[in-house]
């Protein structure tokens, strides 16, 4: 019963979607099993990018039945636009599957995300302002409604009215805002979104362990990543769920002994978005040009990223969190014109050198970070395709980002395309 999960090991936007994509070639199933629509990536074939948001990337595969599980948050609008996007330009959105059990993002969860974030000021959070953590509030607060619930309107608006009296009452008595009705939402939702949506819905916890039972691949797709998630990222810039890969038995309704192989995404250098701690941020000429050749600009928002040095100390942690069995690398041609590189190997606290995460907040935020400094390769890497093919100081380079992390690098990415990678480490 071999099940795969890929996780994002830095603050997201390593270029999980590559690599999910790559992986999934061999799967039967590929399940999203956290996180919204906050968190997108783009998939490059021949060429063609797609832009993906909520639907998983295997469904760029005919063979692969892509799912949405019961741990993500849901807007009909936002996945009803995407998979018509994607039927025209010529993808095959029928086989995709989603949870019953899922969470929907409503209208006043968008509302409410605008004015909490605004509310905080300076201490914003760096949020999407797309409502997810209102939904996942609700969804633990037990107010929440589910994707099960479109089908059957007396349910539907028995628990739209429970949820409009409490954030109804909140929207324009605290916040001043004029929040939307439940005729609107239910002419929207129950109207327009629900037919469509109907056939594609199912239980797909029983979709997942029949393919396992018969022996298919399944690949479990996390959305962010390791250091925001909320119980082990940099609280509170984290997102609302759980994408360490612990969170893919609980969003997706499996138990950890189907997983056999857990595969983290890091970039050969680490971005951020928004808020919060980053101890190897750059601010200067490299910083910039991280920035423009890499193009670190969020896929959904557009928001430039924050760029900084590989965090060794980062990664160590996140081998720790998910039970990592090997690395990707992305990106690594973004380095190609650089006269030297560095690795954050340690942090220095109030004159201490610590080589693991600090568990309180305040010392990461003081930490500076202790660096080795490697020549850089002046190769374009963009064409490579084996391991031999490198030049030396970028097999010294992964071979030492290697040895910090203390599991395999399996496989690099050299470009955006879907075929620029080469195998580094062999797993096992």
């Amino acid at each position: 019963m071999p099940a795969t999960i890929v996780v994002g090991t830095q603050w997201g936007d390593e270029g999980k979607g590559k690599f999910t994509d790559l992986v999934a070639k061999e799967m039967s199933l590929v399940v999203r099993y956290q996180g919204g629509h906050n968190a997108g990536h783009t998939i490059v074939v021949e060429g063609k990018s797609f832009a993906l948001q909520l639907i998983p990337s295997g469904v760029l595969y005919a063979h692969i039945t892509p799912v949405i599980g019961n741990g993500v948050v849901v807007d009909p609008q936002v996945l009803l636009a995407e998979m018509h996007k994607l039927d025209g330009q010529g993808v095959d959105v029928s086989r995709l599957r989603v949870s019953g059990n899922a969470h929907l993002i409503l209208p006043y969860h968008r509302d409410l995300d605008v004015v909490f974030e605004r509310h905080l000021g300076k201490n914003k959070l760096g949020t999407t302002k797309r409502g997810i953590g209102p939904a996942y509030a609700d969804k633990a607060a037990r107010v929440g409604l589910r994707v099960q619930d479109l089908f059957d309107e007396k349910i539907f608006r028995a628990k739209l009215d429970v949820a409009l009296r409490q954030t109804g009452s909140l929207l324009s008595k605290v916040y001043n805002r004029l929040p939307p009705t439940a005729e609107d939402i239910c002419e929207l939702y129950l109207g327009e979104c629900a037919p469509t949506l109907e056939p594609h819905v199912t239980d797909t916890v029983n979709l997942v362990h029949e393919a396992l039972e018969a022996g298919q691949h399944v690949l479990f797709e996390g959305a962010q990543a390791t250091f925001l998630d909320l119980d082990h990222g940099t609280y509170p810039f984290v997102t609302s769920s759980n994408p360490t890969a612990g969170g893919a038995c609980i969003g997706a309704g499996v138990g950890p002994r189907h997983i056999d192989r857990v595969i983290g995404i890091a970039k050969a250098y680490t971005t951020r978005v928004g808020s919060g701690p980053f101890p190897t941020e750059l601010f200067d000429e490299v910083g910039n040009h991280l920035v423009d050749v890499g193009r670190e600009y969020g896929t959904n928002t557009g928001r430039r990223r924050r760029t900084g040095w590989f965090d060794a100390v980062m990664l160590r942690h996140a081998v720790r969190l998910n039970s990592l069995s090997d690395v990707a690398i992305t990106k690594l041609d973004i380095l190609d014109d650089l006269d030297e590189v560095k690795v954050c190997v340690a942090y220095e606290i109030d004159g201490v050198r610590h080589e693991s995460m600090p568990y309180h907040q305040s010392d990461l935020h003081q930490a500076v970070p202790i660096y080795e400094t490697l020549p850089g390769w002046h190769t374009p890497l963009s064409d490579i395709s084996r391991r031999d093919q490198l030049p030396a100081e970028a097999s010294d380079y992964l071979t030492f980002v290697q040895d910090q992390m203390g599991v395999p690098v399996s496989l690099v990415g050299v470009g955006p395309g879907r075929a620029q990678y080469l195998p580094f480490s062999e797993v096992g």
